[in-house]
């Protein structure tokens, strides 16, 4: 038994023998593996850092910014080009903005050298045990392959990109690295860098984010459209709830604090726009600053600052909206926008509808809206947000004739409509529709140029032409105090007598056909004064003064106000306002009476800066001086003095009676077939003109008007934009007298001036006009 025994024993012996090699050989192959796959590494490093780029750039990283247009407050107004970006040194990015970054990218970020060797192994680690793979990027490696290598994942790639961040490191201080990530990563909606997410997503600056909105943020770099808040609220509060419990655990974060962020809730941005109407106000900058600096005005990081007040912008938006709102509440209903088919299925409507009105955004205060059932009295309607809306009495009264039993097919409101609502004052809905009808309105400052607010229409985003410096008008009526001036300077004074009787005129004199002009109203109420003339705007006088001051004096004296002269042809037309201006231009006009005769151009840009600060232009304020004066201030005060009873007792009396303050000044205009509605008008410390038409000129309806149309727009601004202005009554100047009651430069006072045009009878004969009468210089008054 023992031989068995040790025969048993010496048997097993070599296999113990065999079994400690393999267990030797087993660990021996992945050090071997792992030494030669060092030393491979090795080579491949050795001749790959000699190839590197050179990283010395990323100290003095400036990356491409936008153009940013400001109000004159400092808020921000526009951003042009690709992309959105606003640098700033770390210095100036919150703790808690970085602290919410390292603890989701790198909370290792301050102890490693660029290559986080223990994260690497424990994403390594768990490559091997779970499913979804981990990566092992720290900040530097990601500042390294996003500036220098390509997205592409390969094993030379990566090497690449571990040599790379080993440089950085050595070049620049680890503070510098989280400045140039924090500035340069794409975070979606065009913004790259934090401080650009902040104003896209929140609307604040980046120095005013709470832990919540800084985690929000944070959670973007991983994939900024599927943690976008604005497109995906649901997953991004996920990974925001995340990175608030990791900044738990690296110490950031209080446990107070942590409850306090896990339960704040964010307001989230939806739009770029801020609602404040400005878009054709940055837009005018943004063409006067590309034509000054080229394309490099995308790039270089530009701080425009306008004259914009924002407030007053934000006040002129919404008045000027409200006017061709109420103005399209009149008009024919025009039908639907568009028919949707929906499903018979209730629970698949929902989904229908959202699909359907992504291609109807909401414009301004209109939100598009699907019918879902429709008859004369109640139409229920699904807007975006799926809240059903139930519209009734006066909220229909605008579209009656869409929900006539016998409507015509292509108007008639039925389920699958796609319409518009709109709240009123009391928060009612209504079904109305986007105006076809155009507007603008611009106020300046009459005693600098600088413009404090510019709507060149009802919608930028619909129609990017700018009404305020683009479209060429007819004036009509408010052009007359133009005409009025000019008198002034050949004797006419306000008492001037002139008759309100017919006139006829001949080809020869209109320069087109013939002529036979009305006043508005058809009628006529013979001998007037011109104060009397100008604020019952009656036609007649105006084209009778205009004779006897001579178109052509005439036409040139409307260049003391900017205008054009070819703009004006020499023809008794002038007298009614039949050139052509642009409501900028009136502005302009308008200014030099009420400044006291200086003419200054518009100015819009106030500032220009770079990116660093550093200012490259700045407007000067002009000073009214001789060098700009065009106008007698003695001529520039009886002419306000006109206006202003134009104001108080003539066609736009609904001024002072509103705003209840003598101090202003103004005149309507309307012209042929009331195509073009106007008001311009003044308080000494601000001009405003609003015009409202159709782009291709149309009738605006038999009863609009420019007092009716314009002025209620007029009012409604400005009755904020003077809420805090003083009444300021003009003073008069040296050389104006006051006779019984009526203004007169001195040396027209009494009977010295022109008292009153004589008979023109010769003028109504249907005959051909004399070369005197086509040159306009008969001599029809008398002193």
């Amino acid at each position: 038994m023992t031989r068995t025994h040790s025969h048993a024993a010496n048997a097993t012996t070599p296999p113990r023998r065999t079994v400690g090699r393999w267990v030797w050989w087993l660990l021996g192959t992945p050090l071997a593996l792992g030494a030669a796959g060092m030393l491979v590494l090795a080579i491949v490093l050795t001749s790959a850092y000699p190839n590197l780029p050179d990283v010395s750039g990323l100290t003095e990283y400036r990356p491409r910014q936008p153009l940013r247009v400001w109000s004159a407050e400092g808020q921000l107004l526009a951003e042009f080009g690709e992309e959105r970006r606003q640098h700033l040194p770390i210095d100036d990015i919150p703790l808690v903005m970085q602290n919410a970054v390292l603890a989701i990218e790198d909370s290792r970020f301050y102890q490693h050298g660029g290559v986080d060797y223990v994260g690497v192994l424990r994403a390594g680690l768990a490559n091997l045990t779970e499913s979804r793979s981990q990566g092992a990027s720290t900040i530097t490696m990601q500042v390294a392959r996003n500036f220098y290598l390509s997205s592409e994942k390969t094993l030379s790639r990566k090497i690449y990109e571990i040599l790379l961040a080993l440089r950085i490191e050595a070049a620049l201080s680890k503070r510098k690295i989280l400045e140039v990530y924090m500035n340069q990563i794409f975070l979606g909606h065009r913004a790259y860098g934090f401080a650009a997410a902040s104003e896209v997503y929140f609307g604040k600056p980046l120095k005013d984010v709470s832990i919540a909105e800084a985690a929000m943020l944070a959670g973007l770099p991983k994939a900024p459209s599927a943690y976008n808040p604005i497109t995906n609220p649901r997953r991004a509060r996920i990974r925001q709830q995340y990175i608030i419990d990791r900044m738990l655990e690296a110490g950031f974060i209080s446990a107070a604090e942590h409850r306090e962020a896990k339960a704040e809730q964010l307001k989230i941005r939806r739009g770029v726009s801020g609602g404040h109407g400005a878009d054709y106000a940055a837009e005018a900058a943004r063409q006067l600053i590309v034509s000054r600096y080229g394309e490099e005005a995308y790039t270089r990081g530009l701080h425009v600052t306008l004259s914009v007040r924002l407030d007053e912008q934000k006040v002129a938006y919404q008045a000027l909206r409200r006017g061709l709102l109420d103005y399209e509440r009149r008009q024919l209903y025009r039908g639907p926008e568009a028919y949707v088919d929906l499903p018979a299925d209730d629970n698949a409507v929902d989904a229908r509808v959202a699909e359907a009105l992504a291609d109807y955004p909401p414009n301004g205060e209109l939100v598009a809206a699907v019918v879902l059932q429709a008859s004369p009295r109640q139409v229920l309607a699904l807007p975006q947000n799926g809240e059903t809306i139930t519209v009734t009495g006066e909220g229909l009264s605008a579209v009656r004739s869409g929900l006539a039993e016998r409507a015509d097919p292509k108007v008639r409101i039925r389920r699958g409509s796609v319409i518009r609502l709109v709240p009123d004052a009391k928060g009612q809905w209504a079904i109305t529709q986007v105006p076809e009808v155009e507007g603008a309105l611009v106020a300046m400052e009459p005693a600098t140029g600088a413009i404090r607010a510019m709507v060149g229409g009802f919608d930028f985003n619909k129609n990017k032409f700018n009404h305020v410096t683009q479209a060429w008008r007819q004036p009509g009526s408010s052009f007359k105090p133009f005409i009025y001036s000019a008198a002034l300077e050949r004797g006419f004074t306000p008492s001037t007598m002139v008759n309100d009787a017919p006139l006829f005129f001949d080809a020869g004199v209109t320069g087109s056909r013939p002529w036979e002009p009305k006043n508005y109203d058809g009628k006529f109420d013979g001998p007037m004064t011109l104060r009397t003339a100008l604020a019952k705007s009656k036609n007649m006088v105006s084209i009778r003064v205009l004779r006897a001051v001579g178109v052509q004096p005439a036409q040139e004296w409307l260049t003391r106000f900017g205008f054009a002269a070819d703009k004006h042809p020499a023809y008794l037309t002038m007298a009614l306002g039949a050139g052509s201006v642009t409501p900028l231009q009136m502005a302009e006009g308008y200014a030099v009476f009420a400044n006291g005769g200086h003419y200054l151009p518009s100015t819009l840009i106030q500032r220009i800066a770079d990116d660093k600060g550093r200012e490259l232009f700045r407007a000067q304020p002009p000073v009214l001086s001789d060098d700009n004066r065009t106008l007698d201030a003695r001529n520039a005060f009886v002419m306000s003095s006109l206006l202003q009873e134009v104001t108080r007792s003539g066609t736009a009396a609904k001024a002072q009676a509103a705003l209840k303050r003598a101090d202003l000044y103004g005149k309507t205009g309307t012209t042929n077939d009331s195509i073009d509605a106007w008001f311009a008008g003044y308080q000494p410390s601000l001009v405003a003109v609003v015009w409202i038409g159709y782009d291709q000129p149309r009738k605006l309806g038999s009863r609009e008007t420019g007092g009716g149309l314009a002025l209620p727009v007029w009012i409604d601004f400005m009755q904020y934009a003077l809420r805090n202005t003083p009444t300021a009554p003009i003073e008069p100047p040296e050389g104006v007298l006051m006779v019984n009651g009526e203004v007169y430069f001195d040396e027209y006072a009494g009977k010295a001036g022109v008292s009153a045009l004589t008979s023109d009878d010769e003028t109504r004969a249907p005959k051909p006009a004399s070369e005197e009468e086509k040159k306009g210089i008969l001599d029809l008054f008398k002193r």
